[in-house]
């Protein structure tokens, strides 16, 4: 996702330009944390009080020029409109929270309200086109048949999550003005092994694999997660 992101950030805008990013969804900070000492102003919005925590105390020991450059607000990504006003930002991301709304349209279309022009929106959803594969290479056969007919399917955490499918993402970033620019597959190989698995050797390789796996047919297009950068015109 990182590298993915660094990418469509450097073809896009001109290098050495302090943007201004919204983080919907920020969870712990990461990507939040990694763009502000990249030079970027960073505004990481989270309603998870717990995440909020753990984003404040990975903040706070970061040198003084980069927690100047974050800020942490309180909040759903959903009343976006509230907290600020639209085209305010250069780069918006929402990763892994569409899977939890249930009528993302208005979330969506208040992501690329945010966005200035040019601005560029950076999505990670769950890949509604194959949910059959997680179950498939585990060898759960009903579970594999019951996925080809749904887009409905459960996290790492055992929750209900909703998954998207591609075609009809891409006619919503278009109706809300900020269609789809480009989009890569995440975690194609890796979907299966479990969350508290060792760290492999040779880790730089693996990550080779999967990011070209992920911007490659037909490898990219059964990811289990995809990540969609709309660009606002």
């Amino acid at each position: 996702m990182a590298r993915q992101l660094d990418e469509q950030i450097a073809g896009r805008f001109p290098v050495g330009k302090r943007l201004r990013v919204l983080d919907v969804g920020m969870g712990q900070g990461a990507q939040s944390l990694r763009l502000a000492r990249a030079g970027h102003q960073v505004t990481g919005v989270e309603r998870d009080v717990t995440m909020i925590a753990a984003a404040r105390d990975a903040l706070a020991g970061q040198p003084e020029g980069i927690r100047e450059r974050m800020r942490i607000v309180e909040g759903d990504g959903r009343d976006t409109g509230v907290h600020f006003l639209p085209g305010s930002f250069d780069v918006v991301l929402c990763h892994g929270v569409l899977m939890y709304v249930e009528e993302p349209d208005p979330l969506l279309a208040g992501l690329a309200r945010m966005l200035a022009p040019g601005g560029l929106l950076s999505l990670l959803v769950r890949n509604g086109d194959a949910l059959a594969m997680r179950p498939g290479l585990r060898g759960d056969w009903a579970d594999a048949l019951a996925a080809f007919d749904t887009t409905v399917c459960r996290d790492g955490l055992g929750m209900e999550v909703r998954a998207d499918r591609p075609a009809t993402l891409t006619a919503k970033l278009a109706s809300i003005g900020a269609p789809l620019h480009t989009w890569y597959g995440v975690r194609v190989f890796t979907d299966t092994v479990p969350d508290d698995a060792r760290v492999p050797d040779g880790l730089e390789t693996l990550l080779a694999a999967e990011e070209r796996a992920g911007r490659t047919d037909p490898y990219r297009q059964v990811a289990a997660l995809l990540h969609l950068c709309g660009v606002r015109g």
